[in-house]
């Protein structure tokens, strides 16, 4: 059995999308960040980073309990445990590993970026939010171009990128309804949230 320490985010979801498309038995533990429920000396044991998502997993590798957080590597965690959503070719596991830290280390973060300074940064400014969102979707023409050429980020089976990427997708639905073009990106989203797995995972 899996525990999952989360919230509704989107590294939360990402972890439970992940967790929903192996079909890994799991047990849902929601944190409420706004009451700092992230910080308690119990999840700190967990994470000492104090931040979701985590998971422990009582059947870990050699059959020892194992604690692990950051959802890209809870991603990597689980497709490596179940054999799944990692191509075993070298050569098209390189290409899922390049597109999953694309959208982890790029796309993920400038969608970040927008929530910060549309809602936390003290100075709000329209410019600043426009700036923020431009970038998010530059970031995403890159996607793009590649959905162009094949029917998923790493081909045409779905991977550990596609897994990562949706979550953040979900979250920018309203910015990329009222964004011309992306046509690739938008056929690929509907069909990624219409898999059972994906619906499931984005409503924990």
């Amino acid at each position: 059995m899996i525990h999952l320490y989360t919230s509704a985010t989107g590294n939360g979801r990402r972890a439970s999308v992940m967790l929903e498309e192996c079909g890994v038995p799991y047990t849902a533990h929601k944190l409420d960040l706004s009451k700092g429920e992230q910080k308690s000396a119990e999840y700190l044991s967990i994470n000492p980073a104090g931040a979701i998502p985590a998971i422990v997993d009582e059947e870990g590798p050699n059959g020892r309990k194992t604690a692990l957080a950051q959802s890209g590597a809870i991603v990597l965690y689980l497709a490596e445990k179940t054999g799944k959503f990692l191509p075993k070719d070298a050569a098209k596991k390189a290409e899922a590993l390049q597109w999953f830290m694309q959208v982890t280390t790029d796309v993920a973060p400038a969608s970040s970026a927008i929530f910060y300074m549309s809602s936390v940064a003290p100075d709000k400014t329209p410019g600043n939010v426009k700036f923020v969102e431009e970038r998010f979707i530059n970031m995403l023409k890159q996607c793009e171009a590649k959905l162009g050429k094949s029917k998923y980020l790493a081909g045409d089976e779905v991977t550990v990128a596609d897994l990562a990427l949706i979550p953040v997708i979900d979250a920018r639905k309203a910015l990329l309804e009222k964004t011309t073009g992306l046509d690739n990106v938008k056929r690929w989203a509907a069909e990624m949230m219409a898999r059972p797995g994906v619906k499931k995972g984005l409503q924990v």
